[in-house]
């Protein structure tokens, strides 16, 4: 079957609008490791896909979730030790407050609890976001996606401008000048609610603002913002979805920035592709959550969960995956950095490189001068280098980074290769633009 009829047959199937990437969509079939093969036998490095954190068909996984899946695999209103060990597990390394956990499928479902606690626990309903955010598909969730920040005061979810040094609200401040530039736009958002008679319950976040476009965040905001928000009565909640699972070389991000969340949320490489998901807090807010909502989720907390969950963490712990990314990641985001300073060859187009750990985006602009947000030049980009056997895709608030997210399992010689082809795909526009 040809592209073309796999593209009409998705359309008649799943209707017109599923999303696909790259102009020639790609026929993947096959995966291992950090590489995927399409139907032609061609092989590509994956620089995406976080989903698979420990490599894409990873057999200590694998081996797992079929060993238990052919013992029982039962909804959790039946005792099983593996849950158990498994919450220990992912409890253990968390901050010491962090003590209990709620087990989802997904993370929009973690956010949703993690929603629904807040409530509970403050009584409110106002939420703070970003202009940029994106937690998840449900009702709910969905609300606090791309919300707008004008009209301030405009329902239960409200926006501030993502905290960014690149492209900051006011131009010329220091960075602690600015950090207090965005805090202020936090409190101008808690008082709005009590102008209102809305009871403020939280703000929920990325702690590296993961979808907005990994920007540099001005050092201190989300450390001085959770201050700001308990003082209110809010809890604050530190969605850990692309941030977590040593994606930035520590097991949170919100270990990187310095802060200690009320609630956490987890997914997607949890269980390296299986759907697993969590949300956890301390015993007051949990405890408090079960008794008012008596949440159950016939999939979640089940054995193959924590078989895959727990192996999982056996790869990241043994492997010292969390090392591992830090090492990669700084290695690779210094010479794309370094692109840019030695102006090599088109690299007038990469206004910015920004990284955490395993996490890297690079700013297409049309000219520094400007700082225009190229979101078309970082499309061909992207397509030009998924001709050359690299997958990525282009991403953040404007459409306009390269986001450069490996499987964990990514090393260093999969790193010079990639930055052999980007040097090289950046050469061929700039010389054919």
């Amino acid at each position: 079957m040809t592209i073309q009829e796999l593209i009409d047959r998705r359309n008649r199937l799943l209707g017109k609008g599923a999303a696909l990437f790259y102009r020639t969509p790609v026929h993947i079939v096959r995966g291992d490791g950090i590489y995927l093969y399409d139907s032609d036998g061609k092989q590509y490095i994956d620089m995406y896909n976080n989903v698979p954190c420990v490599g894409h068909a990873n057999p200590h996984v694998v081996e797992a979730m079929a060993l238990q899946a052919g013992t029982l695999n039962v909804h959790s209103r039946y005792l099983h030790e593996g849950i158990l060990d498994y919450a220990e597990r992912i409890l253990g390394h968390h901050h010491d407050s962090i003590t209990q956990v709620v087990f989802t499928c997904s993370g929009t479902e973690a956010n949703e609890v993690a929603i629904l606690m807040a409530q509970h626990a403050t009584g409110g309903r106002g939420f703070i976001c970003t202009d940029a955010a994106y937690h998840g598909n449900s009702a709910q969730v969905r609300k606090l996606t791309r919300v707008t920040t004008s009209p301030r005061n405009a329902g239960e979810i409200r926006a501030i401008p993502y905290p960014q040094t690149y492209r900051p609200i006011v131009e010329g401040l220091s960075e602690t000048e600015l950090c207090q530039a965005y805090l202020a736009e936090v409190q101008i958002l808690i008082d709005s609610f009590k102008a209102d008679g809305i009871i403020f319950a939280g703000m929920l976040v990325c702690p590296i603002l993961a979808n907005e476009g990994l920007p540099d965040i001005p050092k201190g905001f989300m450390k001085e913002a959770a201050k700001l928000v308990r003082e209110a009565g809010g809890l604050f909640i530190s969605d850990e979805v692309q941030a977590g699972m040593c994606r930035t070389g520590r097991w949170w991000g919100y270990e990187v920035m310095d802060f200690v969340p009320d609630i956490v949320t987890m997914g997607k490489p949890m269980g390296n592709g299986y759907p697993l998901a969590a949300a956890a807090a301390n015993e007051k807010i949990v405890n408090r959550f079960r008794q008012q909502t008596h949440y159950f989720n016939t999939f979640a907390s089940s054995p193959v969960q924590a078989a895959v969950g727990n192996a999982v963490l056996d790869e990241i712990e043994n492997r010292k995956l969390d090392l591992q990314a830090a090492s990669v990641g700084k290695t690779l985001s210094n010479k794309l950095k370094n692109l840019v300073a030695t102006k090599a060859p088109g690299s007038e187009v990469m206004g910015d490189v920004r990284s955490q750990g395993l996490f890297i985006g690079v700013e297409w602009i049309t000219d520094p001068e400007s700082r225009s947000p190229d979101r078309q030049g970082a499309i061909d980009m992207a397509n030009k280098l998924k001709d050359k056997g690299f997958l990525l895709s282009n991403a953040g608030a404007n459409g306009n980074i390269i986001k450069i997210r490996p499987p964990l399992v990514f090393e260093q010689h999969h790193a010079d290769l990639f930055f052999s082809a980007f040097s090289q795909a950046l050469e061929e526009m700039w010389m054919s633009p």
